[in-house]
Formats: structure tokens, C-alpha cells, sequence
């Protein structure tokens, strides 16, 4: 096993997305750590109820902001290696990314979780972190 330590850059699965940042804290059972870029973004829509749309409710999920803290269980945290990438570019990646995904497959659950996604980039992506 993989010892972490305060100052050390991580991946972690946090919320349904995936981030790299900098250990803060440790917290006992969990590290506090300091978002730097996007792996992959927040899946949209109920967690619970994964690819379902009638009778869920489809929640809207934004990637956690540059510099945001994320108390995150120790067992979803390890290492990286390697040159940490820009956040907003790391984000327009992510994003892309995924919206590639949904529309590998025309479903309503990924036609509606692709809708959220463009609305997110409208309402909050383009305007604060794409140049």
C-alpha cells in the first residue's frame, strides 16, 4: 500500500467525478484535499437510478470549482504522477469527453444527462474558466 502524505498530488473519486489535487488534511478516515484539474466529470442525472429518466429526479452535477476542498475517503484517493494540468483546460477535457460518451449511444437517459451538460458549459463553464 501506497502511503500518502500532506502536500502530496492525488487522484480522487469524489461525487461521481474524478480530480487531481493536493493533499491538505488528513482527516482520520479521509484526506481534505485541494482540487488543481478535472479527470472526468460528474455524471448527471439520479445516481440511484443509473440511465433512468421517468420518475427520477435527475439532478444536475457541476465539476468542483479550482481551488474548492473535497473531504474525500482515503480508500478513493492515490497517487499521481506526473505533471498536473491546467484546471479550465482540464475541464473543457472532461466535458468533452463526456458528451462524446453520451452521444456514442441515443437513449433518452443520455440524450437528457447530454441536455444538463450543455446547459452547465452555458451557465457556468464558457463564462468563468473556457478562453
Amino acid at each position: 500500500m501506497t502511503t500518502i502524505n500532506i502536500g502530496d498530488t492525488v487522484r480522487a473519486n469524489y461525487n461521481s467525478g474524478k480530480y487531481i489535487g493536493e493533499v491538505m488534511e488528513d482527516r482520520d478516515k479521509r484526506f481534505l484535499i485541494k482540487v488543481l484539474a478535472v479527470e472526468k466529470h460528474p455524471m448527471q442525472g439520479d445516481l440511484h437510478n443509473p440511465g433512468l429518466v421517468d420518475g427520477v429526479f435527475f439532478h444536475e452535477r457541476k465539476a468542483l470549482a479550482h481551488y474548492e476542498k473535497m473531504n474525500v475517503t482515503k480508500s478513493a484517493v492515490h497517487p499521481f504522477e506526473g505533471e498536473v494540468p491546467d484546471y479550465n483546460q482540464s475541464l473543457h477535457e472532461a466535458i468533452d469527453n463526456q458528451k462524446q460518451k453520451l452521444a456514442l449511444k441515443d437513449s433518452e437517459f443520455n440524450q437528457k444527462a447530454l441536455e444538463w451538460i450543455e446547459g452547465l458549459e452555458e451557465k457556468y463553464y464558457t463564462k468563468s474558466y473556457y478562453k
